[in-house]
């Protein structure tokens, strides 16, 4: 059975001088936080997508120019339109998510200056493989169809560009593209351990590349594909080092989805990561380095600080983990004087109200005492006013 390979030429790519921080070893410093796009609203609902004039058949290679009513505004933005070049197979003939995809692609700059030509390329409809561009617009095509999309940058290469086709930063695209064929994806239960491992290993890559450029979303997104295919069942016979295999890619995209959700503060998904991978390897340092920043952020200080002493124990040496260990060590001391002056605030001084009954005693004692003497002084004047009175 045959496997969808994308070819990498589309996919973006990082410098291959610049080490992964995901599957070295050493990852725990992340890259810089990124503004990142939000996903396209689903296709059905970009309130896009109507072709505002129908020319005749014959007019389908009429230069672009002059069939501007005919493009497509696929998301409502302005930002990513098609338009068909040459009539395909019918509506019926479209692809839908899921599918493997077989396109002819011509990449050119907005000027018309072409970067690349690929005259087949594959690739898995819907699940992030290529560039936004190609994902959203191939949905809409049909069978034979050749069609030109104009595409701005924050749904081609983005920010960054890219190194391979060479895409300078904020470049927006035209792509012509031609729909050879769409077949369903494979059966990952008939798949062997082998095509397993090879098509979990690629959705891996894709989401490190996303992660590398700071789309944390897309990262999470191909780490979910790669898990769902390494924790599928099998109808194949697996032997336990490919099950080991599997089991390895798993632990990876679990702790690289964990890095990731925490870019996006999804604190409690990249715990649950954590924990899935500690399941798996208690002793895996980067998950009990990461549950330990999860932990902090949630004010979970004791619990953090057990996870980091854990991770340095397994790695004396590591200065980051001690870095990391020593601000949550003081944050947890700060934490608790916090408390306790909250505690007495709640509860009063002890000693200044114990001095201060003792006070309102004496005070009692000093008014009980005046008013007894007094009252004697009074009586002991009546009295001897009736004795003065008795012998007159």
């Amino acid at each position: 059975m045959n496997l969808v390979k994308p070819q990498q030429s589309i996919i973006f790519k990082q410098d291959s001088g610049k080490a992964s921080l995901l599957d070295s070893g050493e990852d725990f410093e992340m890259l810089d936080d990124d503004e990142i796009d939000d996903d396209p609203p689903p296709l059905e609902d970009a309130g896009g997508g109507k072709n505002t004039k129908k020319e005749p058949a014959e007019d389908q290679d009429a230069s672009p120019s002059s069939l501007i009513d005919e493009w497509m505004d696929i998301l409502g933005n302005g930002q990513l339109r098609k338009k068909v070049l040459r009539a395909g197979n019918g509506p019926d003939s479209r692809p839908t998510k899921g599918q493997n995809v077989v396109i002819h692609l011509k990449t050119s700059l907005a000027d018309g200056t072409l970067i690349e030509e690929q005259p087949e390329l594959s690739f898995t409809l819907g699940d992030g493989d290529v560039i936004q561009a190609l994902d959203l617009t191939v949905q809409l095509m049909e069978m034979g169809e050749t069609a030109l999309v104009q595409a701005d940058a924050k749904y081609a290469y983005g920010a960054l560009g890219s190194l391979a086709p060479e895409v300078l930063p904020s470049a927006d695209l035209a792509l012509e593209v031609q729909l050879l064929d769409a077949t369903e994806a494979p059966d990952l239960e008939l798949l062997s351990p082998q095509e397993r491992v090879a098509l979990a290993g690629q959705k891996r890559e894709r989401g490190n590349v996303y992660y590398q450029r700071g789309d944390y979303a897309f990262a999470v997104n191909s780490y979910g594909f790669a898990l769902q295919i390494t924790e599928s069942s099998s109808k194949v016979d697996i032997s336990p080092e490919e099950e080991e295999e599997l089991m390895d890619i798993k632990v990876k995209c679990l702790n690289n989805m964990a890095a990731a959700q925490l870019k996006l503060d999804h604190y409690e998904a990249a715990l649950r990561s954590c924990v899935s991978v500690l399941a798996h390897q208690p002793d895996n340092i980067k998950a009990l380095f990461r549950k330990g920043k999860v932990l902090a952020l949630q004010g979970e200080y004791a619990d953090a600080i057990r996870n980091l002493k854990m991770a340095l124990k397994l790695e004396p040496s590591n200065k980051t983990i001690h870095s990391e260990l020593s601000k949550l060590v003081k944050k947890h001391s700060e934490q608790k004087d916090a408390e306790q002056a909250m505690y007495k605030k709640m509860l009063g001084n002890p000693g200044s109200g114990s001095m201060q009954k003792h006070q309102a005693r004496s005070s009692w004692g000093v008014s009980w005492k005046w008013l007894f003497g007094a009252t004697a002084v009074a009586i002991g004047g009546v009295a001897l006013s009736v004795v003065i009175a008795a012998r007159n």
